[in-house]
């Protein structure tokens, strides 16, 4: 099995440690799919990235562009990978930093479950601030059999998976919770609702409780996995399935791989 290796970016190149420092918190991070040196959707992770850096830090616009160029360049163009960039707090400093991590199994359908105990984010638009904080509350909910906990807001609304994007089927209409609803920009939902306006298919937005997706198919997607089916939501709706619709979509995701440059 090959270690994940761990590099922090000195404000000239990626230095590598044994270790990950002690740190006070991840500022902001972004992920995503490596295979063969294919990616999906690169500029949209490295917009978000930037994005969040500029937001969160005092680092400035060309020491973010530089280590954001060093870490693409870091990246192996063989074998299966899920990097991350980081924004860590050091020493009260923020500081990059690259995991660089092997793909972990990727997976076609989930199990979801809503949060009982409500939104728990501090940073809703950030993905990075809460990501420790979601892991763990992952980790818990896969001791009941459950792949991804669903964020619902205090009125009862989906709002994200901890660490996807949720999407729904209305017949042949594809939604999203409503854009009002605090969120991560999902660079995979993005693609997917792109790739639907392109291919002529109607989109909406709405609010949702997961009572109102009874009978709809749900999807939990991500930079990982892309598109993962949900089979069975906890004390929730009874969920219906187009055969072979997800695999259709996947494929026209994967279209969207290009080679690292």
């Amino acid at each position: 099995m090959i270690a994940p290796r761990f590099f922090v970016w000195t404000g000239r190149e990626l230095a590598e440690t044994p270790d990950v420092p002690a740190h006070d918190g991840v500022l902001v991070a972004d992920s995503w799919l490596v295979v063969d040196g294919g990616v999906r959707a690169l500029q949209l992770h490295r917009d978000r990235f930037l994005r969040g850096v500029a937001s969160q830090t005092s680092i400035d616009s060309p020491a973010a562009e530089s280590f954001w160029q060093a870490a693409v360049d870091a990246l192996p163009r063989t074998g299966e990978w899920f990097p991350r960039v980081e924004a860590l707090l050091i020493g009260g400093e923020p500081t990059l930093a690259l995991r660089l991590r092997p793909a972990p199994p990727l997976g076609a359908s989930v199990r979801v479950a809503s949060l009982d105990e409500g939104d728990p984010r501090t940073v809703s638009t950030v993905k990075g601030p809460d990501i420790e904080r979601l892991g763990a509350l992952k980790s818990e909910a896969a001791q009941n059999d459950v792949d991804e906990p669903i964020i619902v807001s205090a009125a009862g609304h989906i709002i994200d998976g901890a660490t996807s994007a949720v999407l729904w089927w209305r017949g042949e209409r594809l939604f999203a919770p409503s854009a009002s609803l605090g969120r991560v920009d999902s660079v995979t939902a993005k693609s997917i609702r792109l790739l639907a306006t392109a291919t002529g298919t109607d989109t909406g937005e709405e609010f949702a409780t997961p009572a109102d997706l009874a009978g709809c198919e749900v999807w939990v997607v991500n930079a990982l996995h892309g598109i993962r089916v949900v089979t069975s939501w906890r004390n929730g709706p009874a969920l219906a399935r187009t055969h072979g619709r997800a695999t259709a979509w996947q494929r026209r995701l994967d279209a969207l791989v290009r080679p690292i440059s």
